[in-house]
C-alpha cells in the first residue's frame, strides 16, 4: 500500500458577460466566419469591472468544494495556477484562502501559462505522495481580458476568462491494483528558447507596466502538436498504460484546429477529446478544469474512466497528467 493522490471533486465559474464574435467584430477588424474557421472560437466570456482573477477562483473554489462534499476546513494546501494574478504580490491563492476562512497550511501561485493547471496538478500530487499534505485545491483562474490589445485582431480573439479547480485527497491505495483511481502519472516540460513567439511585452522589472499578449500564431501551432502529441504518448508510456486504453482526453483549449491535428496524429477518437472552445475560448490556466468540469457536469467523464489532461503555453511549456477517477 502507498499513498497516491485520489481525485475528489471539480468547480467551476465563468463571469457572466458574454462577448460574441459578432461583437467583437464590431471593434476589430474581423468577423464570425474569420474566427471561427481558424479557432474554432465562437465566443468568450469576461470580467466584469471591478471582478478579480481571486474572485473568479473563489467561486470555483466553493463550487469545487461542494461537488467533493467536503468543508474548507479540510484543506490544507491551495495551489493556484495563474498568469493574471490581482497584485504583484501577495500570491493570490493566498487572498482565496483568505476568503474561505482557512487558517491553517499553505497557499502559493505557479506561472506556467496556459500550462500551469497541469504544473499544478504535478505539484499537488508530488506534496501529498511525500505526505506533506492531505487535501489540496489546485485552481486554475485568470482575467485574461486585462493583458490583451483590444486593436490585435491576432490574439484579442483568442482568450477569455474564466476559472476552474479539482480537490485531491490523499489515500492508500494497492499499487499492485491495475485498476487503482488516483493520479496515475504527471510529465512537465519547458524549452525557453521559444519566448519570443508566445509572450507579454511588459513586466515589473522590465517596463513597470503590465503589457499585453504577443504571438506569432502559426509557429506556436506547430509547436503545440508536436509537444502536445509527444507529452501525452510519455505520460501514458510512463503509466504502462496504451493511449488506446484512455477514455477521454481533456487538453487545453487553445484552438480546435491544434485539438484535431493532436487527435490526428495520436489516432485518437476525436469524439473522446472534450472541446469548449467554442463557448469558453482559451481562458489558459482555468481551460483545463473548465472542460472538464463541463464533462463531467453532462455526464461525459464519470467515475472509474481513464482522462488525460494536457496543456501548451508560452515559455514554451507543456505537459500531460493521467487520472483515474
Amino acid at each position: 500500500m502507498a499513498v497516491r493522490s485520489i481525485f475528489r471533486g471539480v468547480g467551476r465559474y465563468l463571469p457572466e458577460r458574454v462577448l460574441s464574435n459578432e461583437e467583437l467584430s464590431k471593434t476589430v477588424d474581423t468577423s464570425d466566419s474569420w474566427i471561427r474557421e481558424r479557432t474554432g472560437i465562437g465566443q468568450r466570456h469576461i470580467a466584469a469591472e471591478g471582478e478579480t482573477t481571486s474572485d473568479l477562483a473563489y467561486a470555483a473554489a466553493l463550487s469545487a468544494l461542494k461537488d467533493a462534499d467536503m468543508d474548507a476546513q479540510e484543506i490544507d494546501l491551495i495551489i493556484m495556477a495563474t498568469t493574471t494574478p490581482d497584485y504583484t504580490f501577495p500570491a493570490t491563492a493566498t487572498l482565496v484562502q483568505e476568503r474561505l476562512g482557512i487558517r491553517h497550511g499553505a497557499a502559493f501561485d505557479i506561472q506556467a501559462v496556459c500550462s500551469g493547471f497541469i504544473y499544478a496538478v504535478k505539484l499537488a500530487d508530488s506534496m501529498i505522495r511525500t505526505e506533506s499534505a492531505k487535501n489540496v485545491l489546485v485552481i486554475g483562474a485568470e482575467t485574461f481580458s486585462r493583458i490583451l490589445d483590444w486593436e490585435d485582431r491576432g490574439t484579442c480573439v483568442l482568450f477569455g476568462d474564466g476559472a476552474g479547480a479539482f480537490i485531491f485527497s490523499a489515500q492508500e491505495v494497492d499499487e499492485t491494483d491495475i485498476n487503482r483511481k488516483g493520479v496515475l502519472n504527471t510529465f512537465i516540460r519547458s524549452d525557453g528558447r521559444f519566448r519570443e513567439l508566445l509572450y507579454v511585452d511588459g513586466g515589473p522589472s522590465t517596463t513597470q507596466t503590465v503589457g499585453h499578449v504577443r504571438m506569432i500564431g502559426n509557429q506556436v501551432f506547430r509547436h503545440a502538436v508536436r509537444d502536445i502529441s509527444q507529452a501525452m504518448e510519455t505520460c501514458a508510456n510512463e503509466a504502462g498504460i496504451p493511449v488506446s486504453e484512455i477514455d477521454w482526453f481533456v487538453p487545453h483549449q487553445a484552438n480546435q484546429r491544434i485539438l484535431n491535428g493532436v487527435a490526428k496524429q495520436l489516432k485518437i477518437n476525436p469524439e473522446q477529446v472534450i472541446s469548449t472552445v467554442e463557448w469558453h475560448a482559451n481562458t489558459s490556466a482555468a481551460s483545463v478544469p473548465l472542460a472538464f468540469a463541463h464533462a463531467k457536469v453532462d455526464g461525459r467523464i464519470k467515475a472509474g474512466d481513464l482522462v488525460m489532461l494536457e496543456a501548451f503555453g508560452g515559455g514554451f511549456t507543456w505537459g500531460a497528467a493521467l487520472i483515474r477517477l
